[in-house]
């Protein structure tokens, strides 16, 4: 459960070619106090619409707390969740939830550099680095290190947290994350 060093931030705006801060305020905004649970296990988001959408709903009517049109359902142990609907369908499960620091969805594992999904998930529960290498990826694959090394937030928050980022206004809690990081 290896924690991400300053060098690692470093390393990775490097490659980015942005500022540590900017790393730093996405990871901030998207799990708050690390990639990992006091468990061991790495923080999930389990997102029930999503389940919904890639089992076609045919659990829904039986299973709302876990595959509905609509997002929420949230408790405070997701694993929960994400265990009821890995029973019905794992692999659909596993793509519903979202991994680590930077939450990246597991739907996703491709575009973090991992064709083969359960390779993702391994990487997800080994450390933050291996959680950073992923989100490095992503950003790439998704083209969005110019958003990110700019702080066109609202940009930046529209492809990576979805078209509906102002709902939890992604982009001012990054951007607010961000100063707090850059006057450091």
């Amino acid at each position: 459960m290896k924690t991400l060093t300053e060098q690692d931030y470093i390393n990775a705006a490097k490659e980015l070619n942005c500022e540590v801060a900017a790393i730093k305020a996405v990871a901030d905004v998207e799990s708050l106090n690390g990639g990992f649970q006091a468990d061991g296990k790495p923080k999930i988001l389990f997102e029930r619409h999503k389940f919904h959408a890639f089992t076609g709903g045919k659990y829904s009517a039986a299973n709302p707390d876990i595959s509905n049109s609509r997002a929420g359902g949230y408790t405070s142990n997701e694993y929960v969740r994400l265990d009821k609907a890995a029973k019905l369908n794992r692999t659909e499960a596993l793509k519903s939830a979202s991994w680590g620091k930077f939450q990246i969805m597991g739907f996703n594992h491709n575009l973090a550099g991992f064709p083969v999904l359960q390779d993702f998930i391994n990487a997800m529960y080994k450390s933050e680095g291996e959680q950073l290498k992923a989100f490095v990826k992503f950003i790439k694959a998704n083209k969005i290190d110019d958003e990110l090394r700019e702080k066109r937030w609202a940009d930046f928050a529209r492809i990576y947290n979805g078209s509906n980022f102002h709902i939890n206004k992604y982009d001012t809690k990054m951007e607010a994350a961000y100063k707090k990081y850059s006057e450091k």
